[in-house]
């Protein structure tokens, strides 16, 4: 074998490692937002009435009654089946950095009751360990497994993920989300003003 082929074989051999670890990285995250966003879609099959009372529940892993629920809540139960709690991340995140969050609810210490159910919070706290995506009005920008996060009007928000059904005309994603009528698939990505577009996985 030539000399000067076998720095060429280690080389090609390092390219090739960089690439497959590259793929593996790529395919391990595009399983987890593809999961997630199924585990979403599970939820609609549960019927929910939509109540947004104040609630003491457990704490870790604590939900509100299985029959009852929000919109923030369809993502805190699409991330809990793939074992993350979000009220627990939120919850130690505010007690390490109360002042990076909103203080729209006049309080001066975290409630672990209720903040991983309050929109304002999850934007910051996805802002802060997720990536933040463009908002745009290409469909194409938004994937499986994305979170959206609506202004309503008068102050009141609103949060969904993104499935893998298509619309009707497969232009888009559709999305669940829980406006009211409870956790349930819709055709609404541009139907209300987009102010937050976000991936999350926890990275251990």
């Amino acid at each position: 074998m030539s000399s000067k082929f076998i720095p060429f074989m280690k080389k090609t051999a390092t390219i090739l490692f960089i690439l497959s670890f590259t793929v593996g990285i790529a395919i391990g995250q595009t399983n987890f937002y593809q999961e997630l966003a199924d585990s979403a879609l599970v939820l609609t099959r549960q019927k929910v009435t939509y109540d947004p009372a104040y609630r003491v529940i457990a704490y870790p892993d604590g939900d509100v009654p299985a029959d009852k629920g929000v919109c923030t809540d369809v993502i805190i139960r699409a991330y809990r089946k793939l074992g993350i709690d979000l009220q627990k991340e939120v919850h130690e995140d505010m007690k390490k950095n109360f002042d990076k969050y909103p203080k729209n609810w006049g309080l001066n210490r975290p409630d672990k009751n209720i903040d991983h159910r309050r929109v304002p919070n999850l934007m910051t706290f996805f802002t802060r360990h997720g990536t933040v995506k463009k908002i745009t009005g290409d469909p194409e920008d938004y994937q499986p497994g994305d979170i959206v996060c609506w202004d309503l009007g008068r102050g009141v928000t609103h949060i969904g993920i993104m499935s893998r059904k298509k619309s009707s005309d497969r232009h888009r994603y559709l999305v669940v989300h829980n406006i009211g009528g409870g956790q349930v698939l819709a055709d609404c990505l541009f139907g209300y003003k987009i102010i937050g577009h976000f991936r999350y996985e926890k990275m251990n």
